[in-house]
This record gives C-alpha cells, structure tokens and sequence, in this order.
C-alpha cells in the first residue's frame, strides 16, 4: 500500500496549486517581468515561491507543495509547469 501524506501525495500541489490551471494560464506565453498580455504573463502575478526553468537549468530536488516551477523552452515560452 503507498504511503499518504495529506498535502504530499496531491497531485494538484497543494491546497492553492493546481498544474492544469496554471498550464492553461502560461502555455505558450512568455514570462515577463512587468505585464500581462496575450503572448506573455508577468512574473509578479506568479505564486510567491516559485522558480523558472530553462533546459540545462540545475535546480534543487527538495519537494516543496507551494513552489511552482514554470518550464521555458531556449527561446523562454512556457511549455510545462510542475508543483514542487
């Protein structure tokens, strides 16, 4: 039987993260530091603890359920997020 750890085993990521809302928020945009727009979201709107991710990126593996990570391609346009 898995183990299960309320907030853990959430596959949203946390009473406030959910991925699919969030993909469908920043999927295919690109992270802007000022504004949003049709083509870009500003960072500032992004959850308090949250990280972004460019391939290669080194990043830690600590789980923490009320980090987003925001997946860029090279160019910067999101193409994935994940909780934790």
């Amino acid at each position: 039987m898995p183990l299960v750890v309320p907030g853990v085993n959430n596959v949203g990521g946390g009473p406030d993260l959910n991925k699919e809302e969030w993909l469908h928020k920043l999927a295919g945009k690109t992270i802007s530091e000022s504004s949003s727009d049709v083509t870009s979201f500003a960072k500032q709107d992004l959850p308090e603890t949250h990280r972004i991710l460019k391939p290669g990126d080194i990043m830690t593996r600590d789980y923490r359920p009320e980090r987003l990570n925001v997946h860029v391609s090279e160019e910067g346009t999101v193409h994935d997020v994940t909780i934790g």
